[in-house]
């Protein structure tokens, strides 16, 4: 992001402001209701940045590109969305990796983790083979740094230690502890993510039946939800997602939730009997009274038989990451279903990006 970006509130409240007017467009066909909006920090709040290093003289410098230019990169020895964290480990690493050539020669990327909790994961990648004279180089810069290390080449990767951090977050009063995998989605504002937890907790209330969580990825949401319900079953495709979350039940200990390898997709097709699951096998659908699904889909929002599929439920708690693909959604069970909440999050302030949540309950 360039560095002449305006960070001023007047900048970012406009911007806001744009965003709930484009989000009631959408939702106007389905709602007279206004969002409630959920502001970010316009300044360090992102958890995860991700930069090319751009050698120049012998000199590894950070860099970003504009979309569709690879070729003009924009060195930056800060980035003022980064967390502050981010921001503090930035010129200590650079200056680890210039003095020390095992650390530097044919580096290419950095990736930052961090939480709102303190813990930072970095990783380092090459343009060529790892072995121990690195993992002899980065041991003290990871001690001098307290941070999580990782170097990463074709084919390879070197774990110093963990290949996580752990993140705590506090919903209703309670803190969950959660851990976040290199390499797998964690929501990327924490602040936002936090009350993105909170509303879905309240908008969903204490209910006596069970609840199914489709997309669930490392428990994020499934948590705290299920402090608000019977008992959970919760689907996830990602192996990575889906042994963080195993591990996140066990170290909050979270006992009624069922959590299975499957996609959105999978677990249609399996309630509706088409298909056969060897991972359901140990499941017992029928002693499960759904009354309430939780989706937060990729950016393509559901397919139509996964649509279909949620229908069949009293509630449906909907967290989206593409308003438009929400609309979409909406649209196919709007003769069902009517919308008696809704939220903006701002994820991702400084772009057009839009995050929602809605409640829909049957007419």
């Amino acid at each position: 992001m360039p560095s002449s970006t305006d960070y001023s509130m007047d900048a970012y409240n406009a911007q806001l402001q744009a965003k709930q007017q484009r989000l009631q467009q959408l939702l106007a066909p389905f709602t007279e209701l206004q969002p409630e909006v959920f502001a970010s920090a316009p300044q360090h709040f992102r958890l995860r940045a991700e930069f090319r290093i751009w050698f120049d003289n012998g000199i590894g410098h950070y860099a970003m590109f504009n979309p569709g230019d690879k070729r003009t990169p924009i060195l930056m020895e800060q980035l003022p969305i980064a967390s502050q964290l981010i921001n503090q480990l930035m010129p200590k690493l650079k200056a680890a990796w210039q003095a020390n050539s095992e650390l530097s020669h044919r580096l290419f990327q950095v990736e930052f983790l961090t939480t709102l909790s303190g813990e930072a994961l970095i990783t380092l990648c090459y343009h060529r083979p790892l072995g121990d004279e690195w993992l002899a180089a980065a041991q003290p810069v990871a001690e001098q740094l307290g941070v999580q290390l990782i170097g990463r080449s074709r084919g390879k990767r070197l774990v110093l230690d963990k290949d996580y951090v752990t993140e705590r977050l506090t919903v209703a009063g309670r803190e969950y502890s959660y851990r976040q995998p290199e390499g797998a989605f964690t929501q990327p504002n924490g602040g936002v993510c936090q009350h993105m937890l909170n509303w879905a907790y309240e908008a969903l209330g204490q209910q006596s039946d069970d609840l199914l969580e489709l997309y669930c990825g490392n428990g994020n949401f499934t948590l705290p939800l299920s402090t608000r319900v019977r008992k959970v079953l919760a689907t996830e495709i990602s192996k990575t997602s889906v042994n963080a979350a195993l591990a996140n039940l066990d170290d909050n200990s979270i006992s009624n939730i069922e959590l299975v390898r499957l996609s959105a997709e999978e677990l249609t097709q399996a309630l509706n009997g088409v298909r056969e699951f060897r991972r359901l096998a140990s499941i017992e659908l029928d002693d499960y009274q759904f009354g309430t699904v939780f989706v937060d889909p990729p950016r393509a929002g559901m397919d139509p038989d996964t649509c279909e599929l949620v229908r069949r439920f009293d509630r449906i708690l909907y967290i989206s990451c593409n308003p438009e693909t929400l609309a979409e959604n909406i649209r196919q069970l709007s003769d069902t279903h009517r919308i008696t909440r809704c939220a903006l999050f701002d994820q991702f302030p400084w772009t057009e990006h839009i995050e929602a949540g809605v409640v829909l309950e049957r007419v």
